[in-house]
């Protein structure tokens, strides 16, 4: 059961949050002032913060500040400021996705479950497929020492692969953990990605891997275990 965070000094908002969390299953944990976030963040060690602006003693910009310091823990900020700027500043700062007051609790719940399933692709290690290696936390792929150009959404793709070897997805799968489920194009971009990744690919060696199609099914990262 994952664990969420919720900062929110109105207790019926906070309440109403808890209740749409906890009927999907999310394990919760509420805090009201800013004061006593980190101190609650530490000991909770949750899975993701629903974290507010305007909080007594504290505001959600400095706690944001504080939790991008030693943790990559995602944060959804959640705002009845309307202004671009704020949304810019919180994105800035560290956060992975912004929510404006008044929301639709099943659509933050849909936005947890994105950004949770979005920080699956921040592994904290670098693994190596014979000549291709990739650094996760630095976000860069290198095949025989040299680092490979890949457009962001390309580079995201290969690396959600990566992390989940000879793992079989659908086009629909891709589309929801790699563009977001806000995204209303054609999953015909699935098929563009990949097409470019493997021309990017070219040479690394047949024999230690592979972006397989399966037939109806999907795509896979797929690899010999002793080449990993």
């Amino acid at each position: 059961m994952q664990k969420i965070l919720i900062v929110e000094d109105e207790y019926s908002i906070s309440q109403v949050l808890k209740a749409y969390l906890q009927k999907a299953n999310f394990k919760t944990e509420q805090v009201f002032d800013g004061s006593e976030v980190i101190d609650t963040f530490e000991s909770f060690n949750p899975d993701l913060v629903l974290l507010d602006v305007m909080l007594p003693n504290k505001s959600g910009w400095d706690l944001l500040k504080e939790i991008r310091t030693d943790y990559e823990t995602p944060v959804i900020m959640l705002t009845a400021l309307g202004d671009v700027n704020y949304r810019l500043e919180g994105l800035n700062d560290g956060a992975d996705d912004y929510i404006a007051k008044p929301f639709n609790g099943e659509e933050v719940v849909a936005r947890v479950n994105a950004v949770l399933r979005r920080s699956e692709n921040k592994v904290q290690s670098v693994k190596q497929f014979g000549q291709l290696e990739v650094d996760y936390q630095g976000h860069r792929v290198f095949l025989n020492g040299k680092e490979l150009d890949l457009t962001p959404r390309d580079l995201s793709l290969l690396l959600f692969l990566t992390a989940h070897p000879n793992q079989t997805f659908t086009r629909e799968q891709l589309i929801d953990r790699v563009w977001g489920w806000e995204y209303e194009g054609s999953d015909r971009a699935v098929d563009l990605s990949i097409k470019r990744i493997r021309k990017t690919l070219q040479g690394w060696p047949g024999e230690e891997g592979e972006i397989r199609t399966l037939r109806g099914l999907g795509y896979q990262f797929s690899v010999y275990e002793d080449k990993q």
